[in-house]
C-alpha cells in the first residue's frame, strides 16, 4: 500500500443547496477520493432539485447550523456564523482535509493532527466589490444590513483564510485575488472538465467529410446561454440581443429572474430550464455558439464545456474566460456589459469567426479531469 493510498482524508464544503461549477469540483474530489466524508454547513435536497441524487449516497455530515430555525431561507445572513459552525467540526482523526471554497466559510475548519489544503473557487464576491447573485444593494434597508454585516464578515473572512496550509486557486483570476484579500500565495490547479472525455470520443469518430459537414451545421444552428438566472450573469443582455436581432436561442438554467426573462423576450428564445448531462452535452454540441455575458467570472466552466465540443464562445472581457479562450480562434470578447456591445460582437462573429470546430475542442485537453485528477494526487503526494 502507497504512503497516499494510506491517508485519511475527508472533504469540506461550503453547502450544498445549488449545482454549480463549484459542487462539480466537489464531485471530482470525491471521485478521487470516494471514501472521504463530506462536512458541509447544510444541504437542502428540495433546492437542489434533480441534481441531489448526484450526491444522495455520499456519507455527508451537516454542521450545528442546522439547528437554528429558517436555516435554508436564511443562509445568507446566518454566514455571521458560518465560521463558527465550520469551526466546531472534529477533524482531529484526518491526516489531510480538502476544503472546496467560495461564498461560506469551508476554509475555517480546524485540521489539528493533519494537512489542510483550500481549492479556493474565489473569495466570497459579495464581501469584496464583485457582482453578486442578487441586487442586494438596489434596496435601502438590505444596503445597509448587507455593508455593515458585511464588514465584520470580511475579518472574519481574513481570519479564515490564514488557516489553510496549502491554497489551490482554480485561475490566475483567483490566485490574484487571494494574494490581494488574504495576503497569501497559491496554486493553479484549473477545475475538471469531465465533459472533455465525452467530446473527444465525439471528434475522434468523425472522418474528415462528417467533420466538415459538423462545421457547416453548426455554423447554421442557435446560440446558447448556460447558467445560473442571476444577475452576476446577465442573462437577461443574451434574451435582449437575441430578440433584437431575432437570433435563435436556447436558455438552459433556473433562477429568480427567470419570469422577468421571459416577459422581454420574443418568440425565438426558448427557456430549458434545468437539463441533465446527456442534454446539455448534446445543446453544447450543436450550438453555433454560447453566449457567456458573465463579469468578473473566477474561472468560467461553462466555457470550457462548451468549446469541448468544438462551439465557440462570445464572452465579456473579464475574469477567467481571458485564460481559457483565444480570441479570434476558440472566441470572441466584448468589453462593455450592455446590449449595444454584445450585438456588435455577434455582429463581428458573423461575418469574421473562422470557424475550426475541431482546433476549438482541442484547446481544452488541458482541463481534462484526467490532468485535474493527476495535479491533486500529485500535490497531496
Amino acid at each position: 500500500m502507497s504512503k497516499t493510498s494510506s491517508l485519511k482524508i475527508a472533504l469540506v464544503h461550503d453547502y450544498l443547496r445549488e449545482y454549480g461549477g463549484a459542487e462539480r469540483v466537489l464531485e471530482a474530489l470525491h471521485e478521487i477520493y470516494p471514501d472521504a466524508p463530506v462536512y458541509t454547513a447544510f444541504v437542502d435536497e428540495v433546492a437542489m432539485g434533480q441534481n441531489w441524487q448526484r450526491f444522495a449516497s455520499w456519507d455527508i455530515r451537516q454542521s450545528k447550523l442546522i439547528n437554528l430555525p429558517f436555516y435554508k431561507k436564511l443562509f445568507s445572513p446566518m454566514r455571521i456564523f458560518a465560521k463558527w459552525a465550520f469551526e466546531q467540526f472534529d477533524l482531529s482523526e484526518y491526516d489531510l482535509v480538502i476544503s472546496s471554497s467560495n461564498a461560506y466559510f469551508a476554509k475555517a475548519v480546524v485540521v489539528s493532527n493533519g494537512k489542510h489544503f483550500c481549492y479556493c473557487h474565489t473569495p466570497p464576491r459579495v464581501l469584496y466589490g464583485y457582482s453578486a447573485k442578487s441586487n442586494w444593494q438596489a434596496n435601502p434597508l438590505t444596503r445597509f444590513a448587507g455593508n455593515f454585516l458585511n464588514h465584520f464578515v470580511r475579518q472574519m473572512d481574513f481570519t479564515a483564510s490564514q488557516n489553510p496550509d496549502v491554497f489551490i486557486a482554480n485561475s490566475k483570476e483567483t490566485t490574484l485575488r487571494i494574494k490581494k484579500f488574504y495576503k497569501r500565495e497559491s496554486i493553479i490547479i484549473n477545475p475538471p472538465i469531465k465533459i472533455y472525455d465525452q467530446a473527444a470520443s465525439f471528434f475522434n469518430k468523425l472522418s474528415d467529410q462528417k467533420l466538415q459537414d459538423f462545421s457547416q451545421q453548426k455554423r447554421n444552428s442557435y446560440y446558447l446561454y448556460v447558467n445560473r438566472l442571476a444577475m452576476a450573469k446577465h442573462p437577461e443582455l443574451a434574451v435582449q440581443v437575441a430578440t433584437e436581432l431575432g437570433l435563435e436561442l436556447k436558455m438552459v438554467g433556473s433562477g429568480a429572474m427567470l419570469a422577468g426573462l421571459k416577459e422581454m423576450a420574443g418568440a425565438n428564445v426558448e427557456f430549458l430550464g434545468a437539463v441533465d448531462d446527456v442534454e446539455l452535452a448534446s445543446l453544447y454540441r450543436d450550438a453555433k455558439a454560447l453566449l457567456y455575458p458573465v463579469e468578473d467570472e473566477d474561472f468560467g466552466m461553462v466555457p470550457v464545456e462548451a468549446m469541448a465540443f468544438g462551439t465557440p464562445v462570445i464572452a465579456h472581457n473579464s475574469g477567467g474566460p481571458r485564460e481559457t479562450i483565444t480570441s479570434g480562434k476558440t472566441g470572441i470578447f466584448f468589453e462593455d456589459l450592455n446590449v449595444e456591445s454584445l450585438s456588435q460582437a455577434i455582429k463581428n462573429f458573423e461575418q469574421n469567426f473562422s470557424y475550426k470546430p475541431l482546433q476549438i475542442h482541442q484547446s481544452t485537453s488541458v482541463y481534462s479531469f484526467a490532468t485535474f485528477k493527476e495535479k491533486i494526487q500529485s500535490l497531496v503526494k
